[in-house]
């Protein structure tokens, strides 16, 4: 098993880094502190290739695999969690318009997204359905040629901000089957009858665009069917299949820059007559974290080359989200011990870190609902 990353992939983490070293450290407490993202930035990053790189050729993305996506969030997470989503979220839908959009529909919204000439959004969380998804009612009936959708949406990434928003909704009210009745919508943000609500107040990644969204009779073309329509459940699970990878390389990347704030800080403070590095118990708080993140890094790497290869583990897949999510609050957290008291203020980075560490055990399926597939995995439930 060769465990070395090619040139090509190592080019990438390099110059990911240098990108977001050169971008990020200057703004991003400005950004957390007002809730708030220069889009320049995100064009920036657009001109250099670090988005969509899993978009195919065909619609002017670099090609990639969603393993190249990954090496990238973790380089920019590692410099600042906040900024990176800002910047990596504005792809988040592409991953279904690609793996079941219509040849138009990829042809309208893939290059847009390259380019910078757009930002897309997903809807899935409703006020009342959380990780219970067949639990959406946000409805979309069919009247003649058209989509008319009515219902409200909570926390949706880009809904603020987005061209494009992927919408699921209730497609067939009188299916027996709670997995056979949603399909996906796509609805230009211009339509009359939406609306969103930037949410504010966020404990973390308070850079990135979150909304609260709500359609009022909004009429779309049948055309904006994402699909096969009832199949949106499957295709949504797909979808997380990908984006779950993300977060992974998200946690390892936070995690990191935990590690990297921790080593600093040890070897400066002093305490008792000598560093904080010195003693046993730092030391040992060094150990774990360097350990957990290495262990997360091959979790996540294991499950993105496999995705790569057609090759899709739902076990491996929720077991690396689950412990990489859960590893990153724990480096976060000993990483604001070890600083004291000077981790709780924000002149710090640390102390954003721990804020933003939470989200990773929270969005896009809990560590609870992980761990209930990975056990259904393994006892082949």
């Amino acid at each position: 098993m060769d465990f070395t990353l090619t040139k090509e992939q190592q080019d990438i983490i390099k110059a990911a880094r240098e990108f977001a070293l050169g971008e990020f450290p200057d703004v991003a407490q400005e950004f957390d502190r007002n809730e708030s993202f220069d889009l320049n930035i995100w064009k920036k990053a657009c001109e250099l290739g670090f988005v969509g790189v899993f978009i195919d050729e065909k619609y002017d993305g670099a090609g990639y695999g969603f393993f190249e996506h990954c090496l990238i969030n973790e380089e920019f997470w590692a410099v600042d969690p906040g900024i990176g989503q800002a910047i990596l979220s504005t792809t988040f839908g592409s991953e279904l318009v690609g793996l079941f959009g219509s040849e138009e529909q990829k042809q309208l919204v893939l290059p847009q997204l390259v380019s910078g000439q757009a930002i897309m959004g997903t809807a899935i969380t409703e006020p009342d359905a959380g990780c219970d998804v067949t639990g959406a009612a946000t409805t979309a009936v069919k009247e003649g040629d058209e989509w008319v959708i009515n219902g409200s949406k909570m926390f949706a990434t880009n809904g603020d901000l987005a061209k494009y928003v992927l919408v699921f909704c209730l497609t067939d009210t009188e299916n027996p089957s709670r997995h056979a009745r949603h399909s996906f919508i796509l609805i230009p943000t211009d339509t009359k009858g939406y609306e969103s609500t930037k949410i504010r107040g966020k404990l973390g990644i308070r850079a990135s665009d979150t909304a609260e969204l709500s359609f009022n009779n909004v009429h779309v073309p049948v055309e904006n069917l994402v699909g096969t329509e009832g199949e949106g459940f499957h295709e949504l699970m797909a979808f997380f299949n990908r984006t779950r990878l993300h977060i992974c390389a998200q946690a390892v990347g936070l995690a990191r820059a935990a590690l990297e704030e921790s080593v600093r800080h040890t070897k400066q403070r002093r305490q008792f007559g000598a560093t904080l590095a010195s003693f046993q118990v730092t030391q040992f708080k060094i150990a774990e974290m360097a350990t957990h993140i290495r262990a997360a890094k091959n979790l996540y790497y294991e499950a993105a080359w496999s995705v790569d290869q057609g090759k899709i583990d739902h076990g491996l897949i929720a077991m690396a989200k689950w412990f990489s999510g859960e590893m990153a609050v724990r480096c976060a957290d000993e990483a604001l011990q070890m600083h004291g008291g000077y981790g709780y203020i924000d002149e710090y980075k640390v102390q954003r870190l721990y804020r933003d560490a939470k989200i990773l055990e929270l969005y896009e399926g809990t560590k609870e609902m992980e761990k209930t597939i990975v056990s259904r995995a393994v006892l082949g439930l």
